[in-house]
């Protein structure tokens, strides 16, 4: 099949960037989007031309690290990161659009500066207390529905999708998640409050826009964090100053 990349390509983060269009031929249905930039790289350099710079790491929908905007989609398709979106999916001569995210500093090409997330859970996204050794599974009761809950915050892989989508760019989908998951367990239950303040500090000092429930971010979220994690924020932020 033939195919159209419309790629956006900035050589360093303080320099201006330029939309550059590629054209391939012979693009398999089966390979994935990673694998047709592969195809593309291999083109560029054989002609003597500068690769486009694109991050990935595992490609089977773990890491997120993969993520960028497709066609204006975070990762291209919802539910799903970018490695895991195949070029069957689209039409053939169909120009796809490849940005890097928004709300992120662009390092070069597609690829983002994601260490806001970095920073934002070093405030506070852990358990500080040694505890040493985890602890007999049934000592400490945990209703079923607590612990699925905390278990699917869990998950969040801090790709910046939600950043992406969000009009605001906020990051309140990805700090709620991880606000979620320590709060509803008992380990994390004792620094909740100093958690949730430090956290959403942060949060702010990094840039991200404020959450005004548009629900972009979990619509495009490839682990499905449901929009109640920012409510579970938001309640325990307030609660944290009674």
């Amino acid at each position: 099949m033939d195919i159209t990349l419309k790629i956006w390509r900035q050589s360093h983060p303080t320099q201006g960037g330029r939309w550059v269009t590629y054209s391939l031929s012979d693009v398999s249905p089966q390979w994935s989007l990673l694998e047709t930039l592969d195809q593309l790289n291999e083109k560029l350099i054989l002609q003597g031309q500068e690769p486009v710079a694109f991050e990935s790491d595992c490609r089977e929908g773990i890491c997120g690290s993969c993520g960028l905007l497709v066609n204006g989609i975070p990762h291209g398709q919802p539910g799903l990161t970018t490695c895991q979106v195949y070029m069957r999916q689209f039409a053939v001569g169909q120009v796809l659009t490849l940005e890097p995210f928004p709300g992120f500093p662009v390092v070069r090409d597609l690829v983002v500066d994601r260490s806001a997330f970095d920073r934002i859970m070093a405030q506070g996204g852990y358990i500080s207390v040694n505890a040493g050794s985890a602890p007999e599974a049934n000592t400490i009761p945990i209703p079923a529905q607590t612990a699925e809950r905390a278990l699917q915050a869990a998950t969040c892989i801090g790709c910046g999708a939600c950043v992406a989508a969000c009009p605001n760019q906020s990051a309140a989908l990805f700090v709620g998640a991880k606000i979620t998951h320590l709060s509803l367990l008992p380990q994390g239950q004792p620094e909740a409050a100093r958690r949730v303040q430090q956290m959403t500090t942060q949060m702010d000092a990094e840039g991200f826009g404020h959450c005004s429930n548009h629900g972009e971010c979990a619509a495009v979220c490839p682990q499905n964090i449901p929009l109640t994690v920012i409510a579970r924020l938001r309640r325990q932020y307030w609660q944290s100053w009674l």
